[in-house]
C-alpha cells in the first residue's frame, strides 16, 4: 500500500554523492564477477590438479553455484527490501570473499564444490540491492545510463580476474589467486559499509501530484505472485535467462575452449582474452545504457527491441568463432559476439526496476535474477560440461566445440521472447493512450 505524502528527506543526491555511489557499487560488482570467473578462467590448472572432468567443472560453475545464488537471492531480496541495503550488500560481499579465499585451500572437488556454493551464498546479496540503490540515486531518464555503468563491472570484473588472477596464477600458482581476491574482497566490505548510505526509497519517483510517496514495506509473497504474474516481469525474465544459457554456457568454457581447441596458451589468454572481454562486453554494457536511455523516451518497447535485435546480429558471429580455425580469428569474432551478447542486462533490470513500485524493487530484481540466472548460470554450463563428456564417452573429436555448437537454437529462443515482449509492451502502451 502506498501513502502519498512529501517527503522532505528524498532530495537527489548531488552530481558528485551520486557519482561516489555509483562508482563504489561498480567496484562491488567487479569484485562479484572476480570471484565468480576466477573458476572458468583457472579451469585448466585446476581441472589438472585436482583431476575433475569438463562435466564436473559445469556443475559448480552452473547448477551447484546457481543452487545458492538463485534461492537465497529471494529472501535476501525480501530483507534487502524491509533493512539497511547498504548492511546487506556489505555482509554480502565479505561472505562471498571469504568462500573465494576457501577455494584456494581446497584439495579435492567436494571440498570445492563446497566453497563455490558459499561463493553462491554471498554474491546473492550483491546485485539486488545494488539495483535498488541505484533506482533510488538517480532520476528516471537516467538510469538506463548508471546502469550501464554498473554493468559494466562483469566485464571489468572478468577482465581483471584473467589479467591480475592470470598473473598471480602463473607467478606463484591457481591457489594463491583465489586467496589474494578473496583478501581484496573483504576489505572492499568494510569500505561499503564505512562509505555509502542506505538511500530513501522511492525518493526519485513522483506521482501523479508530483510529489514524492511514501511506501509501507511490501508483503514477501504478495510481491512475488505480482512478479509472476506480470507479462512483461515474467518475459523479461524468460528471455534474459535464455540469453544467459548461452552466455554463461559460453562464458565458463571459453578459456578452456581457446586453449584445448585453439592453442592459446595461459599467458596469452590473461593479456588477449582480458583486452576481448574488456572491449567486448565492456563495450556493450556502456553503449546499451547510453542507447537504452534515448530509445525508451517516448516508448518502453525499446526495452525489448533492443535485445532482439542485438541478439539476431551476435548469432552468426557466434557461430563462426565456434568454427575458427585458430585463436587470433577467434578473438577477433568473440569481441563482436559479446558486443552484442549483452545488451540484454541493462534492458531487464531497468524495465524491471521501472515496472514495480519502489518497496518492491529488491525482491523484483532478486526475482529477476532467480529466473534468469537459474536458467543461464544454473543450466548453461551444466549442460555444456555434460554434452562434452557425453560426446568424449562416445568417442566423438572435437567435444567442446560441438556442445558450445549445440546450444545455439537459445538465440533463437531469446530473440522470440523479446519479440514477444515488445509486442506487450507496444499493446500496454496503446491501452495507456
Amino acid at each position: 500500500m502506498q501513502a502519498v505524502v512529501a517527503d522532505r528527506s528524498a532530495a537527489p543526491a548531488s552530481p558528485a554523492r551520486a557519482r561516489l555511489v555509483l562508482a563504489v557499487l561498480t567496484f562491488v560488482y567487479v569484485i562479484n564477477f572476480l570471484d565468480r570467473q576466477l573458476l572458468g578462467f583457472l579451469a585448466k590448472p585446476i581441472k589438472d590438479s585436482l583431476h575433475i572432468t569438463d562435466g564436473q567443472l559445469g556443475l559448480i560453475g552452473g547448477f551447484y553455484f546457481a543452487c545458492f545464488y538463485c534461492f537465497i537471492a529471494i529472501p535476501v531480496g525480501w530483507l534487502a527490501d524491509r533493512t539497511n541495503r547498504v548492511t546487506v550488500l556489505s555482509l554480502a560481499c565479505a561472505i562471498w570473499s571469504g568462500a573465494t579465499a576457501a577455494c584456494g585451500l581446497a584439495t579435492s572437488y567436494p571440498q570445492l564444490v563446497a566453497a563455490r556454493m558459499v561463493v553462491g551464498f554471498g554474491e546473492a546479496g550483491g546485485v539486488p540491492p545494488s539495483y535498488a540503490i541505484i533506482t533510488d540515486t538517480f532520476p528516471p531518464g537516467r538510469r538506463g545510463t548508471a546502469f550501464g555503468i554498473y554493468n559494466f563491472g562483469p566485464p571489468a570484473g572478468a577482465a581483471l580476474g584473467i589479467a591480475f588472477g592470470g598473473w598471480i596464477a602463473i607467478t606463484y600458482g591457481w591457489r594463491e589467486a583465489f586467496l589474494t581476491i578473496g583478501v581484496i574482497g573483504i576489505v572492499t566490505a568494510i569500505l561499503v559499509r564505512l562509505i555509502l548510505r542506505d538511500p530513501p526509497r522511492g525518493g526519485l519517483d513522483r506521482n501523479a501530484a508530483g510529489v514524492a510517496a511514501v511506501y509501507e514495506k511490501a508483503p514477501f509473497w504478495a510481491t512475488t505472485g505480482m512478479f509472476f504474474r506480470n507479462p512483461v516481469l515474467l518475459l523479461a525474465s524468460l528471455g534474459s535467462g535464455a540469453t544467459q544459457f548461452v552466455t554463461y554456457g559460453l562464458g565458463n568454457f571459453a578459456v578452456l575452449f581457446l586453449m584445448e581447441s585453439k592453442g592459446m596458451t595461459l599467458a596469452q589468454v590473461s593479456v588477449w582474452y582480458a583486452l576481448a572481454v574488456l572491449i567486448g562486453m565492456g563495450g556493450s554494457m556502456l553503449i546499451s545504457g547510453w542507447v537504452l536511455d534515448r530509445l525508451t523516451r517516448k516508448s518502453r518497447t525499446g526495452y525489448a527491441l533492443a535485445p532482439a535485435l542485438s541478439l539476431a546480429v551476435a548469432l552468426p558471429f557466434y557461430v563462426a568463432f565456434v568454427w575458427a580455425p585458430g585463436w587470433q580469428l577467434a578473438l577477433g569474432l568473440l569481441i563482436v559476439v559479446m558486443l552484442f551478447n549483452y545488451v540484454y542486462l541493462s534492458a531487464s533490470v531497468a524495465l524491471v526496476q521501472d515496472e514495480v513500485a519502489p518497496n518492491q524493487r529488491v525482491l523484483s530484481g532478486a526475482l529477476l535474477l532467480l529466473v534468469m540466472n537459474f536458467i543461464g548460470l544454473g543450466l548453461g554450463p551444466t549442460y555444456v560440461g555434460a554434452a562434452s563428456d557425453w560426446l568424449k564417452a562416445h568417442d566423438y573429436q572435437n567435444t567442446l566445440q560441438l556442445a558450445l555448437y549445440s546450444i545455439t537454437p537459445f538465440y533463437l529462443i531469446a530473440i522470440a521472447l523479446f519479440l514477444w515482449l515488445s509486442r506487450v509492451l507496444r499493446a500496454e502502451r496503446k491501452v495507456a493512450a
